[in-house]
């Protein structure tokens, strides 16, 4: 798809973006102040199958590794985590520059779960992989014609984010069975890092030297320069896109509201990638020339989106609300999306802003 037509906000149900490979984003992150939504749909991709444990250089693979296999042989843990989009927020690029052919994401390609299953780490301690490999790569058995040729979608993360304790292999969210549209039976969750890598369906996992050299992670999800051709670009162009950017967007009030003059609540949410936390978000009603600092909701922890709050008073006539987060490296949002323009469309953290009107 070519330029957005608007910004996809909270509502009930999910927002379909494409037909192949189907791509569900379930709105807007939900504004009313909850940390872990009902049904999240984290740009989910609608694909069958099951999970084989480890191969590859594990000395001692385990084969035909299923939940119920799982749950008797390693100790379960939860996680409350975030997955987001490589795409989330794409609207904002495609409104500096067409990006032919992407999805037009809003800020709905995010969304927070309570996930169950079992350490990465301790599965691949028990298959007793290879200590000194450098990668651990995913895939799953659905066959997408999007890669050129077609081929398994499929991903890799270093070997040291997969032997951290927050890895999972899951196979419950939010305290019910996966379902099938989030990946039954078992799908890896890669808190901190874009949503492509938390590998749905799996049903294979290799311990391996090097990155994946599947499509999806050698050629896609990689940032190209302003000036390449995306139909052009190989496999190892380009930036190959792993721990999430800090990033934040205004959920409260929605983009073209008619609002009343005076003091107003703005709300939004705010994601720092990896293992970095939010550490503070400034929140403008003068687009930018002055700054109010947000009231920062929900529990601190490096795997989920923070919640945040504030009162503007908004004086009459049109209004431009603007948001910035900071993380805990001091590390801020760019201020424009124009210098962070990709011809995929990735990776847009730029300071978020919706345009409101208000009136006595």
């Amino acid at each position: 798809m070519g330029q957005a037509g608007g910004r996809d906000r909270a509502r009930a149900g999910t927002v379909q973006r494409r037909a192949a490979p189907r791509g569900a984003g379930g709105g807007a992150p939900h504004p009313a102040g909850h940390l872990v939504r009902p049904q999240p749909r984290p740009g989910a991709r609608d694909r069958p199958g099951g999970l084989a444990a480890p191969g590859g250089r594990a000395r001692r693979p385990t084969a035909g590794a299923v939940p119920g296999e799982l749950r008797s042989r390693f100790t379960a843990h939860e996680l409350v985590a975030t997955l987001q989009c490589a795409g989330n927020r794409r609207a904002g690029l495609a409104r500096v520059r067409d990006i032919p052919g992407e999805a037009p994401w809003g800020p709905g390609a995010t969304a927070t779960a309570s996930w169950t299953g079992v350490r990465l780490a301790d599965v691949l301690a028990a298959a007793g992989a290879d200590p000194d490999a450098g990668h651990v790569a995913f895939e799953a058995p659905d066959v997408s014609r999007i890669a050129s040729p077609p081929q398994r979608f499929g991903g890799s993360i270093p070997a040291a984010k997969a032997r951290g304790g927050e890895v999972l292999l899951a196979w419950a969210m939010n305290d019910e069975p996966l379902p099938a549209v989030h990946g039954a039976p078992v799908r890896a969750v890669v808190p901190g890092y874009i949503g492509a890598r938390s590998v749905k369906w799996l049903d294979r996992i290799t311990v391996q030297d090097h990155p994946s050299d599947n499509f999806f992670q050698a050629t896609s999800y990689r940032l190209l320069p302003p000036e390449a051709d995306p139909a052009a670009a190989g496999p190892g162009d380009g930036i190959s896109l792993g721990p999430l950017a800090l990033n934040s967007d205004i959920l409260l009030p929605e983009d073209g509201a008619q609002l009343r003059a005076g003091p107003a609540t703005v709300r939004g949410y705010a994601l720092a990638g990896d293992d970095r936390d939010v550490a503070r978000v400034d929140v403008s009603a003068d687009g930018g020339r002055t700054w109010t600092q947000a009231e920062l909701d929900g529990p601190s922890g490096p795997w989920t989106w923070r919640l945040w709050r504030t009162s503007l008073d908004l004086p009459p006539g049109p209004v431009t609300l603007t948001a910035r987060a900071w993380d805990t490296t001091a590390a801020a949002q760019p201020e424009h999306a124009a210098h962070l323009w990709n011809p995929k469309g990735y990776a847009n953290n730029a300071w978020a802003q919706v345009h409101v009107t208000s009136s006595f």
